[in-house]
């Protein structure tokens, strides 16, 4: 295993150190490090906090600042934080509104951010983000996997949470902009965990892991290694087979890489996967190419297709501040 740290048992906490040092304006550690969140809080706004198992940034703490979370609890590589991260943050960062909680579709994260739910000191909602349909079961989680549509799902409510919308409608529309995303990953090689030191799988030099998930989880199946085309046909019909968009809807496509896929390679598969929506029909409206929610040196991607109305396309155009995504301000 060759890796740029220092320690297995610190490898997180200097990463996080890393992390607010270098965005020292806008993020700060919270109480007892159990998380990060925005150094400058807006009172009377609804507070969202996210996490889940590191290893996967930038997401979620990569997404903490104007217009996206206010907080987010990370947990020990691919390991879900505990209930005591999330209350520790929803008592820091409440400003009186209520605080709701994003959830990953992981057995762990449900189960954690449930607890902390029940034990927060305010009022608290919740939403599961469930945007995988390469399986409906699979270890780790109950039902659908949650990937990548986290962060479509995160970038709307944040702006509606930062133009004063309410706990209640922004459970809503949390609910529904996950009930129009959906998202499809393929797998080349596998990651090593530090702790495990040893890669999650095996793949051949000519094998791939179609409907791969984020921590390393099998997929559909196991196949030949295939041209971007294929592979791309495979994931945007399967995507678009399930989430069955009105003709002439005009969506967000987010290629998202995996932590060990060069940017050329990715802007390759978004040309691939933008062919494939407009022969189906689909608009691409909006685009996000780049790695934000990785395994950590996996080499693939996934595709994420979110349509969305006027309204909603207003709400991802608004501006934006965080370490890793921002624009208008």
């Amino acid at each position: 295993m060759k890796k740029l740290i220092n320690s297995v048992d610190t490898v997180l906490a200097e990463s996080l150190d890393g992390l607010v040092e270098a965005h020292g304006d806008i993020l700060q550690l919270g109480a007892g490090r159990k998380f990060v969140r925005r150094k400058q809080l807006k009172p009377g706004k609804v507070q969202l906090i996210s996490g889940g198992g590191s290893g996967h940034e930038p997401l979620h703490a990569g997404f903490v600042g104007h217009g996206m979370l206010d907080a987010a609890c990370p947990g020990q590589v691919f390991t879900s934080p505990t209930p005591d991260q999330m209350v520790a943050a929803m008592t820091e960062v409440d400003q009186g509104a209520g605080c709701l909680l994003l959830i990953k579709n992981y057995e762990g994260d449900r189960m954690n951010f449930e607890m902390a739910a029940d034990m927060a000191p305010g009022e608290v909602a919740t939403i599961i983000v469930d945007d995988d349909v390469a399986v409906e079961k699979s270890t780790y989680s109950i039902g659908r996997r949650g990937v990548a549509g986290a962060v479509i799902v995160e970038k709307i409510i944040g702006a509606a949470a930062e133009k004063g919308a309410s706990l209640a409608e922004i459970q809503a529309l949390g609910n529904q902009i996950n009930t129009q995303s959906r998202s499809m990953g393929v797998a080349l090689t596998s990651c090593t965990v530090p702790a495990a030191g040893k890669p999650t799988f095996t793949l051949g030099e000519d094998e791939m892991e179609m409907g791969v998930g984020i921590h390393g989880e099998p997929g559909r199946r196991r196949v030949k290694l295939a041209s971007a085309d294929a592979i791309a046909e495979e994931m945007i019909g399967a995507i678009i087979g399930d989430l069955q968009p009105k003709a002439g809807s005009a969506a967000v496509l987010l290629v998202n890489g995996f932590g060990g896929t060069p940017l050329m390679e990715l802007y390759l598969m978004y040309h691939a996967a933008r062919r494939q929506l407009g022969d189906k029909g689909v608009k691409v409206a909006r685009s996000l190419v780049g790695s934000y929610v990785t395994s950590l040196e996996m080499a693939g991607c996934s595709l994420t297709v979110t349509t969305l109305d006027d309204q909603q396309f207003k709400l991802w155009d608004e501006p934006v501040h965080t370490a890793a995504l921002r624009w208008g301000m």
